[in-house]
């Protein structure tokens, strides 16, 4: 029987085809089985993923996060069942031996719920920034990554080197426009970013799903992709129809200019890039910052005294 779809527009049967065609297809959860357990070798790229024992793994005492929610924790936790761990966590090796965690912890907490006895992790060289910079861009250059694998590199360079769009588009040759579209991958439902990993879907495809706001609607049509086969050009179109359902008032706004981009990369330091920019066609507009503790607050009201702003 097949599923009904609700919530989604009384056209989207009539442009997306027969029901059956959005049904779920067979996933196999990305595992990182390819990669090397840490520790087994003398010489491992801190640029790469690696595998790390789940009992070698310890939470970061000094995290600002105390609470963690068990409803959403249980469904990412649903999520890597189903798809695997995507983000791979970021430690730091202690002297002990031992890996304690930088980022990722909610993530790692999903995991051990999940019951895996391996986590995919990046380790941070943290008392060598130049040494960990080289790291990744040298990853980067590699032939065998997938797209997620890239954009998350780019994102490491962001988050842990802090290096700018402008910057990390001279390290590793690419223009600054190619660096942005990898990193808009990372938005994608998990889900869809899992079949741009394995190869279900191409970035073609990916950059024109990036152009529908709904992610339930997203997800209905990576599936069409999967079951249906249908090309880059036959994917724009669907979205094409679906535009034309929307009210006028819904429609896209038009492109930021660059600088608006720059503001929300530097900003997005501060605020794990929980900030957003609407701007009107005569340049009126609003910003919006989303904070999840003070301590993103005195970082930033640091950063400002520190330049005199």
């Amino acid at each position: 029987m097949s599923k009904q779809i609700r919530g989604l527009g009384r056209g989207l049967d009539a442009i997306l085809g027969d029901s059956d065609n959005l049904n779920e297809p067979q996933r196999t959860p990305v595992g990182y089985i390819n990669k090397e357990v840490a520790g087994t070798s003398a010489h491992q790229n801190a640029g790469d993923v690696l595998r790390i024992p789940v009992d070698q793994i310890e939470p970061n005492p000094y995290q600002p996060r105390m609470a963690f929610d068990n409803e959403s924790l249980e469904e990412l936790a649903d999520s890597i069942r189903t798809f695997g761990l995507i983000q791979p966590v970021t430690v730091r090796k202690k002297s002990d031996g031992r890996y304690q965690i930088i980022s990722g912890e909610r993530r790692y907490k999903a995991c051990r719920l999940v019951g895996m006895d391996m986590i995919p992790a990046y380790i941070r060289e943290a008392n060598d920034q130049g040494m960990l910079e080289m790291a990744i861009v040298e990853n980067i250059q590699r032939q065998d990554l997938d797209p997620i694998e890239v954009a998350m590199s780019y994102q490491r360079l962001i988050d842990e080197c802090s290096l700018t769009q402008e910057e990390m588009a001279d390290r590793v040759g690419k223009k600054r426009t190619s660096i942005t579209n990898y990193l808009r991958l990372l938005k994608l439902p998990a889900k869809v970013q899992h079949d741009i990993k394995v190869g279900l879907v191409s970035v073609g495809h990916a950059k024109v799903l990036l152009g529908v706001e709904d992610p339930k609607t997203q997800e209905l049509l990576c599936n069409l992709v999967i079951n249906n086969g249908i090309s880059v050009r036959q994917l724009e179109e669907k979205v094409r129809l679906l535009d034309k359902q929307k009210p006028a008032k819904q429609k896209a706004s038009t492109e930021l200019p660059d600088e608006y981009y720059r503001v929300l990369e530097h900003m997005g330091k501060f605020f794990e890039n929980s900030i957003s920019l609407k701007r009107s066609d005569s340049g009126k507009g609003t910003m919006t910052i989303r904070f999840s503790s003070d301590e993103e607050i005195r970082k930033f009201l640091q950063a400002l005294e520190d330049k005199n702003i």
